[in-house]
């Protein structure tokens, strides 16, 4: 396949047929009269065709040129619409930040910091996407978001993170269950013989609870209820005879009104960092990182 024209050489040339001078038309692109003679000769040459007659008195087209420069103006066209439709494609993506926050993080810590981010930019859109912590690792991997805020207790080495804000998780129960008016702490391996409501695998809040027992040389069994809510698994604790495992910060209202109670583990480490992670080629920068830094607090 024959290379294609340069694109100057037939931006030059339309504008060579509006003017009749190819000094004003080399003046209208930017470049020396001798640079843009030698880029139309090139044109000439790579197309076989003589397409100007120069003269004294300045330049006029061949009847081949006109042909050449009624493609050309398309050609140009084209690609003007393409530059002019790229811009605003990123002046759209400039001007809106798409984010994406675990389930906890989205219901109880992202609408904080996100009104706190608004008051400093305010002419900025913001999205914010829901899913468990995997889920979110997902759409960023897949350049669905800019950032992602997970309270996994390790993330992929796909992406890049850092740690914004602690959280430790509390074992609950209602308060007509048996742990509730237990005097002592549990031990760990009583969750592990007790009856759990848990959220669904690739939730964050399941995966620190796992590595945890995991370090105790512990493991949960399989007969769980699984719920994809925190909202859920609360109010299936409240209701029911199963304890649940879940982020302090989903239980503070129930815990005051004493829809819940908290049950003490000895021995089980449940605390966990929440994290901002982002694909390492993309680090946070403008809006994203002032919006990492609102998280941070």
């Amino acid at each position: 396949m024959s290379a294609r024209p340069d694109v100057t050489a037939l931006d030059l040339l339309v504008r060579v047929a509006a003017t009749g001078s190819l000094g004003a038309a080399a003046r209208e692109v930017g470049i020396a009269q001798p640079n843009a003679s030698r880029a139309l000769s090139r044109l000439e040459r790579q197309l076989g065709l003589a397409l100007l007659v120069r003269t004294p008195a300045g330049s006029r087209l061949t009847t081949e040129g006109e042909v050449v420069v009624a493609w050309a103006r398309d050609a140009i066209t084209a690609l003007d619409r393409v530059t002019m439709g790229a811009r605003s494609l990123a002046d759209q993506r400039a001007a809106h930040l798409a984010v994406a926050a675990s389930l906890t993080v989205a219901e109880y810590l992202a609408p904080l910091w996100l009104a706190r981010f608004r008051r400093t930019h305010p002419e900025l859109r913001v999205s914010l996407e829901v899913g468990n912590s995997a889920e979110v690792v997902g759409q960023v991997e897949r350049g669905r978001v800019a950032l992602g805020f997970v309270e996994s207790p390790s993330v992929p080495r796909s992406v890049a993170s850092t740690t914004i804000a602690r959280d430790a998780l509390v074992v609950v129960v209602g308060p007509d269950h048996p742990w509730a008016r237990r005097r002592t702490p549990l031990a760990a391996s009583d969750l592990v013989t007790g009856d759990l409501v848990l959220r669904e695998a690739g939730s964050g809040t399941r995966e620190t609870l796992v590595r945890a027992l995991a370090r105790e040389g512990l493991e949960l069994g399989t007969s769980r209820l699984e719920l994809a809510s925190t909202a859920a698994v609360k109010a299936a604790a409240g209701a029911g005879e199963a304890a649940a495992v879940l982020s302090e910060l989903a239980v503070t209202a129930e815990l005051a009104t004493g829809q819940l109670v908290a049950v003490p583990v000895d021995g089980l480490d449940l605390t966990r960092a929440l994290r901002a992670v982002w694909l390492p080629d993309r680090r946070p920068a403008g809006a994203a990182a002032d919006l990492v830094r609102v998280a941070r607090g």
